[in-house]
């Protein structure tokens, strides 16, 4: 796997994106993104989920991704917003791994 096709890719665009934060919104659309706040970037993530959803009933594979790629962007603006970095993410879902979807959402409504 080619180092922009490995899933790093996300880790490395995360620490661009937190580098964003405070930068001339004139400048950067990340920057922008920060400077309207959580709410703003919060309805972008959801819009960009919408479009995703649009995308899987009613379009091709390589919208779907295209789609896909926008989503993630912005979920990682909102993740450095909200100052959750994303080895966080991961730590969570591997300890889920291998864990029946049923039993795992039983257990959160147990604590």
């Amino acid at each position: 796997m080619t180092k922009a096709l490995d899933g790093e890719i996300l880790d490395r665009l995360y620490d661009t994106v937190a580098a964003r934060k405070g930068a001339d919104p004139e400048e950067s659309y990340t920057a922008k993104l920060f400077s309207k706040g959580t709410r703003k970037i919060a309805q972008k993530v959801g819009e960009e989920g919408v479009e995703t959803v649009i995308a899987a009933l009613a379009e091709g594979p390589e919208n779907v991704a295209s789609e896909s790629a926008d989503l993630l962007y912005h979920l990682l603006v909102l993740w450095a917003d909200r100052g959750v970095k994303p080895e966080h993410v991961w730590e969570i879902l591997a300890k889920r791994e291998g864990i029946s979807g049923i039993a795992e959402k039983a257990s959160r409504s147990e604590s």
